[in-house]
């Protein structure tokens, strides 16, 4: 059943979604408030943006032109759905494709910034037998690899454009290395964890193209306290852009 909701932390940014589809999550919001936007960056890219979370909520970071690429038409369309219904219509641009099909000479070295949210899991990883085809093809890697992202992430991003993304811990060194091995310099790296007592559930990491050597391990995002309530540093970063 399709319906409309605030985005969580958002009251001026409503957004379509709908159960048979894959929601957007936390992790989607986070990525959206830890990609670093630099005063000179005109083009963004959000790869695999479902229903527009991402882009939704850089649109209240800058002012600059947002393209979104999705594979899953019934994404990309309440995706512009809630562009048509924010009146963001201008702004942010909602492809329907394969984000390996969009590499091409128009497109080559044209963002400053990519975004993604990708699947977290291998097709041998979970059991995913009970998921709907959309739900896997966001959660598990059969339409796309993690070295896909990569791929194309290098080809779309000009000299010095940065890629911000969220994943698993698990895969940490799997990440590092394909960041190097498409000539992207690691960065910033942010651990997330639910609480100090459980290991880091999420990590935020942001590279450069071409970029120099220079890793910079920022402090780690503590969603909740251990009696469960919010920390303060879980509360600003749903109003931070507001400010």
């Amino acid at each position: 059943m399709r319906v409309i909701n605030d985005i969580l932390g958002y009251n001026d940014r409503k957004i379509f979604q709908d159960d048979e589809c894959f929601a957007f999550s936390l992790d989607s919001v986070m990525l959206a408030n830890f990609a670093t936007i630099r005063l000179r960056d005109k083009n963004i890219l959000d790869l695999g943006c479902g229903n527009g979370v991402i882009p939704l909520i850089l649109s209240l970071r800058t002012d600059k032109l947002i393209v979104g690429v999705e594979i899953q038409k019934q994404l990309a369309d309440m995706a512009n759905m809630s562009i048509d219904y924010n009146n963001l219509s201008e702004q942010i641009k909602i492809v329907n494709s394969d984000m390996k099909d969009y590499v091409n000479d128009e497109n080559s070295e044209k963002f400053d910034l990519i975004t993604c949210n990708p699947p977290y899991f291998k097709v041998n990883e979970k059991n995913y037998f009970n998921l709907s085809m959309q739900k896997l093809i966001a959660r598990h890697e059969v339409k796309i690899t993690l070295s896909d992202v990569f791929c194309v992430s290098k080809k779309l991003l000009k000299n010095n454009g940065n890629l911000a993304i969220v994943h698993r811990p698990e895969r940490l060194l799997e990440i590092f290395d394909l960041f190097r091995n498409n000539k992207i310099e690691p960065k910033r790296l942010k651990f997330v964890y639910e609480k100090t007592s459980k290991e880091s559930t999420l990590v935020l990491i942001e590279g450069q193209k071409n970029g120099k050597p220079g890793l910079k391990i920022e402090n780690s995002l503590i969603l909740f306290n251990e009696d469960g309530s919010m920390t303060k540093e879980y509360e600003r970063l749903l109003v931070e852009v507001r400010k």
